[in-house]
């Protein structure tokens, strides 16, 4: 059963909408109403602008000590609650309770992490040219922040972006999806019980549209950071640019796969269909154009075909189900229409191709071989569970087709050649690489991409610096 309670925090308030205004929120697994999320009005929105403010002014002053114990705490009611956080994750989002608790347990990490970190902001001293100069470097908060967060991962996503922002000593509003507020709501009751004081932290629901035009317009936030698709984050790149507001974007992906013929296949195949398939494919780090090279190219399909059948589809709550439903309903209209272009165009489907027969937003896990580089699902991030298949002969040429596209988050590569992994690692024109696993992610690693899959980076010391700005003071001695 669903039990969060959906409210908006506002100014250390919980609250409904102030003209009581709702939208209805889907369990995508059975397309049942599990709740009702409120909607912003711009009274709401103002409130939550002016309790960010005011609240900036006194937290950036907090020391670092004192953020890391409220941010500790928070760390630990996160883990703490990570049962009931992770069943809420799953009944809004469709994922199996299983990849709800490890994204939760993130969540704790990352947040422990942004918590040390806050410690070690340094700044530096430069010896002058004058004497009786002295030139310092200081790091100080960048001001009241916007986080727009995506609903994959509904909890992943909120947190980085709240502990980032708090860490460093900003106050933050965050609009989490629509889609998935219940998982925002409970992380942010840990913050908001650990200490956080009131304003600092604010969540917000509604049309995103209308929301994020009024918030990025105010003069009071000098940061946005969106986890979100290419084309929402040029829009609120321009709308940002108005003010000259700061922004970090961790847009979409589409990222190749390179698998050498010197690979150790069965591990290669045990790691690319977990992560091919996790989240139905929902991750915009998801492995997408699989470029095999044709000396295993035979045995390679074989081998993905024969893992993907035994994948377990269902409600995510239910016990050995490894892949959920898709978000929405219009989200399978998306993988027919790819997949009819790709077998128009002359790729064959070796497994799946269509929607599973039953109540819920599912869609079979799909294998598509011989897969031509002009069809649409090889240019476009299909963002669902569909494998595409397509031989290569040589380094530099899947090198080539691997950097055709305008994306740039994640790529992975699969070799038994340390020259090999050298050599495409640095090829690949990518944020993150991985290279014979596809592990890109962790608390204390930087994760964005480049090109069009936006810029700027969350986790690790870079998540940190997002939040932070550099002053110079000159001290002369009179």
């Amino acid at each position: 059963m669903y039990a969060e309670k959906l409210e908006m925090l506002i100014d250390g308030e919980w609250v409904q909408a102030s003209n009581g205004k709702t939208g209805s929120l889907v369990n995508p697994a059975d397309e049942m109403e599990i709740g009702r999320v409120p909607h912003a009005t711009t009274d709401d929105l103002d409130r939550a602008l002016a309790g960010a403010g005011r609240a900036f002014r006194s937290w950036k002053t907090m020391t670092a000590a004192y953020r890391w114990d409220i941010l500790s705490k928070a760390a630990d009611l996160i883990e703490a609650r990570k049962g009931d956080i992770a069943r809420t994750l799953t009944l809004e989002n469709g994922k199996s309770l299983t990849e709800a608790a490890g994204e939760v347990q993130f969540c704790a990490d990352a947040t422990r992490w942004y918590a040390e970190e806050a410690k070690r902001a340094y700044g530096r001293i430069i010896p002058a040219r004058v004497a009786g100069v002295r030139q310092l470097v200081m790091k100080e908060p960048v001001g009241p922040a916007l986080g727009f967060a995506a609903w994959n991962f509904p909890a992943g996503n909120v947190t980085l972006k709240i502990a980032g922002a708090l860490a460093a000593g900003c106050s933050i509003i965050v609009k989490p999806s629509d889609e998935t507020p219940g998982t925002a709501v409970a992380i942010g009751r840990c913050f908001q019980d650990a200490g956080v004081p009131a304003g600092a932290l604010n969540i917000v629901f509604g049309p995103s549209a209308a929301i994020s035009e009024h918030l990025i317009a105010s003069p009071i936030p000098r940061k946005v950071s969106l986890t979100g698709s290419t084309p929402v984050g040029k829009l609120l790149q321009r709308l940002a640019s108005e003010s000259l507001k700061r922004c970090t974007m961790e847009l979409g992906g589409h990222a190749p796969v390179l698998v050498f013929s010197d690979a150790n296949l069965d591990k290669a195949l045990d790691v690319l269909i977990a992560a091919k398939f996790r989240n139905a494919g929902q991750v915009c780090t998801s492995p997408t154009r699989f470029y095999v090279q044709k000396d295993v190219y035979e045995r390679f399909i074989a081998g993905f075909v024969e893992r993907s059948r035994k994948v377990v589809v269902g409600n995510g709550v239910d016990m050995g189900t490894v892949m959920g439903p898709l978000i929405t309903g219009r989200r399978l209209d998306l993988m027919d229409e790819y997949v009819k272009d790709a077998v128009a165009k002359g790729a064959s489907i070796s497994l799946g191709g269509e929607r599973l027969d039953r109540k819920g937003f599912f869609y079979a896990p799909t294998v598509l071989r011989d897969v031509t580089d002009d069809a649409l699902v090889m240019t476009e991030e299909p963002f669902g569970p569909l494998a595409q298949i397509a031989p290569f002969d040589t380094f530099d040429e899947v090198v080539e087709r691997a950097n055709s596209l305008a994306f740039g988050l994640a790529a992975y590569a699969f070799t038994s050649s340390m020259s090999t992994a050298a050599n495409v690692g640095e090829a690949l024109d990518a944020g993150v690489v991985g290279i014979n696993h596809t592990s890109v992610h962790e608390a204390e690693t930087p994760f964005g991409g480049v090109n069009e899959s936006g810029y700027g980076a969350e986790s690790g010391a870079e998540g940190l610096e997002a939040y932070l700005r550099t002053k110079m003071v000159s001290e002369k001695r009179v």
